[in-house]
């Protein structure tokens, strides 16, 4: 055949395997026998050999049969051509007088089954490919997301926090060598910046509840300034790494300076009010004059901070829930200068919270003084405090003083009653101080009188 010259027909690839069996090549591999190409809208040659069969099928095998067969067609008559093909002419879509020609070649010259699931095999690679490249840049925006809003939410403070890298904290606190407490959160460090400012370095631990803490306490202390609450310097956020630079309080926890056995500090009463006002104008400041409010409800000892001048400190209120009772407790203990547990008098032991709320109803606040202070106290001061902690915890919420109220009684500006005992106490008081009880009953009645005006006048 010469170049773009088909007037002498095509010439086989392979030649054609001759029977119905396929056979073995030299190997001793089984080679396929002859298959067919369906060729649509063919002109048909009129020199075919006409068959009498019933089906397509038949007039297949008629063609494989006969090994001078070269193609064959069917469509109601079957068409057999022996000869070679010549001038053979594929038709326009559409045009009349085409056919369908089966044309006969080796296995080899055939579109393969195996090309045919190669194809399959790279479309299904393709695919899966495909999805898991998707599944994979998903989960990097998502990342991306996560790591966006981190640093969001450190931008949104960034102006007026310092952001610190971990080598300097960790150059700051000495490799951390230096602790100072700790909690549920993490510990606290104690450290020096380069301008030999003393810092508090908190090292969050546990990364999911660390993770939390961190974005609380850093969106609500990074914007809140206030002299009675403690006050964020700056923060790490370097990978997994997460932590708050606090300023430094001399003199540690309330805790500490009331309970420890070995410390030199004790307290004035004058000292304990100035604290008592300080924890509850910090609070006030957090219910009412923040933007967002923030009810504190782990107020306790421990987290009450002092400063070199004794002055109180609110601490750990980024992670403030929704309500509590606690500052009355905090008012308890610092009045009396001993941890609301079992308290013991004259060898019967009573429940020290209720046995203040019946010695506040007759009174009697002087006897709720810490001894150690030899009963050195201003006792209208001693009454409004040991009232506001009764009042802080009465049963229905509309009898509890806000914390504006609160502020405003210490500061002598609102009168306040005598408290009735809380239902939750009395039930308390019952098996343990039945005799008791009743000694003050009318006492008791006289005060849920008074306090039926209000708390407050």
């Amino acid at each position: 055949m010469e170049l773009n010259d088909w007037n002498s027909g095509c010439k086989r690839k392979t030649q054609l395997k001759c029977g119905t069996k396929s056979s073995l090549n030299r190997g001793g591999e089984e080679e396929e026998r002859d298959g067919f190409l369906m060729m649509f809208d063919m002109r048909l040659r009129i020199n075919g050999e006409k068959l009498m069969v019933r089906s397509a099928e038949e007039c297949e095998m008629a063609c494989v049969n006969n090994c001078s067969c070269s193609a064959y067609s069917f469509d109601t008559n079957c068409l057999i051509w022996t000869t070679n093909l010549q001038n053979i002419q594929q038709l326009y879509n559409g045009d009349q007088g085409g056919g369908t020609l089966y044309l006969r070649l080796a296995a080899t010259d055939l579109p393969s089954t195996n090309n045919s699931h190669k194809v399959k095999t790279v479309v299904t690679v393709s695919l899966v490919g495909c999805l898991l490249g998707i599944v994979i840049v998903l989960f990097g925006l998502i990342w991306l997301c996560r790591r966006w809003r981190k640093s969001q939410i450190v931008s949104k403070v960034e102006g007026s926090l310092i952001r610190f890298s971990y080598s300097d904290l960790r150059h700051a606190t000495k490799n951390f060598s230096e602790k100072l407490g700790g909690g549920s959160f993490g510990s606290v460090f104690k450290g020096a910046l380069p301008d030999s400012t003393k810092v508090a370095v908190k090292k969050l631990e546990g990364s999911r509840q660390g993770e939390k803490q961190f974005q609380a306490e850093v969106l609500t202390l990074g914007v809140i300034q206030h002299i009675n609450l403690l006050h964020l310097r700056g923060f790490c956020c370097e990978r997994s790494q997460r932590l708050l630079v606090y300023e430094f309080m001399p003199h540690g926890s309330l805790d500490s300076v009331l309970f420890k056995k070995d410390s030199d500090i004790m307290l004035s009463w004058n000292m304990r009010y100035r604290i008592v006002l300080g924890i509850a104008r910090g609070l006030a400041y957090l219910h009412e004059k923040c933007r967002k409010c923030i009810i504190h409800c782990d107020i306790k000892p421990g987290n009450i901070l002092l400063d070199a001048d004794f002055k109180a400190k609110v601490a750990d209120f980024g992670m403030a829930k929704l309500i509590g009772r606690d500052f009355s407790r905090v008012l308890t203990t610092i009045i009396s200068g001993r941890r609301n547990s079992t308290y013991f008098e004259e060898g019967s032991k009573c429940h020290y919270p209720s046995w203040a709320a019946q010695k506040v109803i007759k009174g009697d606040e002087k006897c709720l003084l810490d001894s150690r202070l030899g009963g050195e106290a201003d006792l209208e001061e001693v009454k409004r405090a040991s009232r506001v902690a009764c009042w802080c915890i009465q049963d229905a919420e509309i009898d509890r003083p806000t914390m504006g109220q609160v502020v405003q009684i210490l500061e002598g500006v609102l009168e306040v009653n005598v408290p009735r005992i809380p239902r939750s106490l009395q039930l308390l008081m019952e098996d343990q101080i039945s005799g008791m009880y009743d000694d003050v009953s009318s006492v008791a009645e006289q005060g849920a009188s008074e306090s039926s005006q209000g708390a407050y006048k």
